[in-house]
């Protein structure tokens, strides 16, 4: 093989338009239409056919395009209010920055496997990298003191298209980073920053490369450089490819590569937030910069890492945590316990559900959680879900005191909502609508006139419809169809008619083809000359989930029926363009999961702002957003323990929906034919969900409620050396050897008897501490409702007063008062206590009376 000297070539830009190079190079035209109108007014082709990405059409028009655009007064005014509209942007510090000037100097480090942030960098699968890219751009809009941390793959998730049976295929181009609208970071010689990680035998090389997200820098890391071997290249060459080594070895990149990298750029993170426990690993790489930094041994450093770290999981399911076989951790983290001091067992220990067992695999999930201050799922139901699934890393508490807290998800408003509604919005609801988290401001949504609202929903289906048609079209040529088919395509669909979106991950849980259970029945629903509904289908299955793919071809036969062929398209390979346009242009989104196995879903709240309606199973965010006012729901929250019966039961309950309910009020018109009904239905949702599911609301709620109190607790912790630290670990220590002593000897309460509301019962209780001090402890009542087998649901604790002791057996005395009618019930027990320590969180020990 020859040589290959390797060179960039930049874009000559006329200095007239040097402000073009600015724009592109921030992802903010992402959110700000008047940016990406820049660079469609540049070359509205190239625009389309390089996927939006600013920097591909720059590259790629013409020097006599640009001289002629130098000239240009309109397309000149056109660029100077959007380089004006991006300075003044940058300038500001955001409402956050100037409601809590107690951040200053804080970092705050978002780390996650991928990032959707536009559909030019495909560096994202689904919901999980969507919801990061959007957390990112609030962060922006707020001024969050805020990074993110990801890996730059070279193939990026996989695009789709389908055989001429129907059945998902894929293929992964190859991304040219040098054409993204990213940049790579140099150091003091103008070489390529890179940083190292020890892997067995030998050392990998990780490049580092920034892409603006408006106020918000995001570092993405890649392996694909000439130090390394050709295997070490394709470590970040796909997103989730690969076996559970190559997982492994991205995850390290990940974790510590993007603790070490922060480090190579003289970031300090305060808080490390962990999108996943995918960079887990972080914990442990910055516990040992810790030990080297301040000279601490591992469980100081531990417990200081710890303080400053959050563990967001948005999985359902424990199938959905990562596991490596305890060999290849070995493989790769032997030597790595050696500098923390450890033995490997130790490290095991933190990934495992019972620390003791030799054989259960490492989960990522497990680590994340016992490295960080606080857990969170992303909706309240997934919080519950949640602590059910992880209740034994706590063994002794209740369901409702098992540390696991939610947030739930959001998404941002002004990425997702159409040019039409923004100028619209922006006319009755002010400039700053999307930036809202308070029902004031959309409050406004009812002096918005109803022909207005309904005309630009109108606009939108209608545009949705044509580009349905014209993708439907190429993709039909590219499967080799016939003439005819092609042409049936080019008038599928009608502008007026109910339109359905279904679009989302095809895995089996979400169930694509519940809508199919009757055929017959959906076809005359489809079907009806007075009142017809239409579906648009989109997604991707996991390209070894041979059952999603199922449902997928299932669907395309469905649609090739000639009597649902006008009504029912399937759109290939969904992406943050598709998604647009599906989600400004349908009139409903339908969303069908098996309960409760949705962690939270977004796709439906990106509909919000755009005026659509959702219908949907009471799980993830639409269980605590739902209300009769704002849409349907399939089923009340049920559980079934049958999936059959509970298939049967919820798609009769949508096909009832669809005919008595939507379709109804959908084509219940006034003489203006203006279905007056419907555009009540969509105020009263854009009014009340907006302002509270929108990623604004979230990442304030993250900031206000996990990075602040991390942020002032680990420098807290962090001050004189680490001084606090080791009254700490002293005292977890003692609890730990001397906690087996603890015993409640004697519980004694006037139970019996007529006890009445209002009643106050007293309560005494004795207790053996052995060697540890009453200040160390809190003796509790717990008390609460009592189910059929007497146990106490969902019941709250009140501390016991310390009234005496004799050597080590100790007196304490408390109250609780009967405030409502009915069973009930209380205990006593024991838990640790320590000021400066979260208990349960960071020292599950409890003691109870027998």
């Amino acid at each position: 093989m020859p040589s290959v000297y390797s060179f960039q070539v930049s874009p000559t830009l006329p200095s007239r338009l040097e402000a073009l190079n600015t724009l592109s190079l921030n992802l903010r035209w992402s959110w700000d239409h008047p940016a990406r109108d820049v660079f469609e007014s540049v070359d509205a082709d190239l625009w389309e056919s390089t996927n939006h990405n600013p920097r591909l059409v720059l590259g790629r028009v013409s020097q006599r395009r640009l001289a002629e655009l130098a000239t240009d007064e309109a397309f000149l005014a056109e660029l100077d209010r959007a380089a004006a509209g991006l300075a003044e942007y940058m300038a500001g510090g955001g409402s956050f920055r100037r409601a809590h000037p107690e951040v200053d100097g804080f970092v705050f480090a978002y780390f996650s496997a991928e990032f959707g942030i536009t559909e030019c960098i495909p560096n994202y699968a689904g919901g999980l990298g969507i919801l990061a890219g959007d957390h990112l751009k609030s962060a922006s809009d707020l001024g969050l003191p805020l990074v993110g941390i990801g890996l730059l793959y070279q193939r990026g998730y996989f695009q789709q298209y389908l055989s001429a049976d129907g059945w998902q295929q894929e293929t992964y181009p190859v991304n040219d980073f040098a054409t993204l609208p990213i940049v790579p970071i140099k150091d003091s010689q103008n070489a390529p920053l890179t940083i190292s990680l020890e892997f067995p035998g030998r050392e990998v090389r990780v490049r580092i490369w920034k892409a603006q997200v408006g106020r918000v820098p995001l570092y993405l890391l890649d392996t694909n450089v000439p130090q390394n071997s050709e295997d070490d290249r394709r470590i970040t060459g796909s997103l989730y490819g690969g076996d559970r080594e190559l997982r492994l070895q991205q995850e390290i990149v990940l974790g510590v590569g993007g603790m070490r990298a922060l480090a190579a750029l003289k970031i300090r993170p305060t808080v490390c937030h962990m999108n996943e426990g995918h960079s887990a690993f972080l914990g442990l790489e910055r516990a040992h910069a810790l030990m080297e930094e301040l000279h601490l041994p591992f469980f100081e450093a531990r417990q200081l890492s710890a303080a400053g770290n959050l563990f967001t999981t948005h999985t359902p399911v424990p199938a959905g945590f990562d596991l490596f076989d305890p060999h290849l951790m070995a493989k790769y983290f032997g030597p790595f316990t050696e500098k923390l001091g450890i033995p490997f067992d130790r490290l095991l220990s933190y990934g495992r559900q019972n620390p003791s067992d030799p054989n259960e695999y490492f989960n990522m999930a497990y680590l994340a959680a016992r490295i960080s201050s606080a857990s969170n799922g992303v909706s309240r139901l997934h919080g519950v879900v949640t602590r059910k699934m992880v209740r034994s890393m706590w063994p002794g508490y209740p369901l409702n005191e098992i540390p696991v807290d939610s947030v739930t998800n959001g998404v941002h408003m002004r990425s997702w909502t159409s040019m039409e509604m923004t100028a619209l919005l922006n006319r009755y609801l002010g400039p700053r609508w999307a930036e809202e988290a308070n029902s004031g401001v959309w409050n406004r949504v009812d002096r918005i006139p109803d022909h207005e609202l309904w005309r630009v929903h109108q606009i939108r289906r209608e545009r949705l419809i044509n580009y349905a048609r014209q993708a439907l079209e190429i993709q039909l040529k590219r499967r080799g169809a016939s003439d005819a088919e092609i042409a049936v395509a080019r008038s599928v669909l009608n502008p007026d008619a109910l339109t359905i979106g279904f679009a989302r991950r095809f895995a089996t849980y979400k169930r694509a083809t519940l809508l199919l259970r009757d055929i017959p029945r959906l076809k005359r629903i489809l079907t009806n000359p007075q009142r017809p509904i239409q579906v648009l289908f989109a997604g991707k299955a996991h390209p070894h989930d041979n059952d999603g793919k199922e449902l997928i071809r299932q669907i395309i036969h469905f649609v090739r029926d000639p009597e649902v062929r006008p009504s029912v398209v399937f759109l290939e390979d969904y992406d943050i363009r598709l998604a647009r346009h599906l989600i400004q242009g349908v009139d409903v989104w339908l969303n069908t999961p098996r309960r409760p196995n949705e962690a939270s879903g977004t796709s439906g709240m990106k509909l919000l702002p755009n005026g659509g309606l959702n219908l949907s199973v009471l799980d993830g965010w639409w269980a605590e957003g739902y209300d009769r006012d704002v849409g349907w729901a399939i089923g009340r929250g049920e559980d079934y323990e049958n999936p059959d019966y509970q298939d049967a039961v919820e798609s009769d309950a949508l096909y009832n929906l669809l005919e008595k309910d939507l379709t109804p009020l959908f084509y219940e018109r006034d003489q203006e034919n203006i279905p007056r009904r419907w555009i009540a239905k969509m105020k009263a949702s854009m009014k009340r969900l907006c302002p509270v599911f929108s990623t604004n609301r979230m990442a304030m709620e993250y900031a206000t409620r996990f990075y602040i109190p991390a942020a002032l607790r680990y420098t807290e912790l962090a001050a004189d050396g680490g001084a606090k630290l080791r009254t700490i670990v002293d005292w977890r220590r003692r609890i730990r050897t001397s906690g087996s002593q603890v015993k409640i000897t004697r519980v004694q309460a006037a139970t019996s008897g007529d006890i009445r509301v209002g009643d106050i019962m007293h309560v005494e209780a004795s207790v053996f501490l052995g060697d540890i001090p009453p200040d160390d402890v809190r003796v509790q009542i717990v008390t609460g409702s009592v189910d059929p087998n007497g146990v106490i649901v969902n019941g709250s604790a009140s501390n016991m007063n310390h009234a005496g002791s004799a050597g080590s057996e100790h007196r304490y005395e408390g109250q609780l008062e009967c405030v409502e009618s009915g069973s009930y019930g209380f205990s006593v027990r024991v838990i640790p206590y320590h000021p400066d320590v979260r208990v349960p969180f960071e020292h599950p020990w409890v003691v109870w009376a027998e």
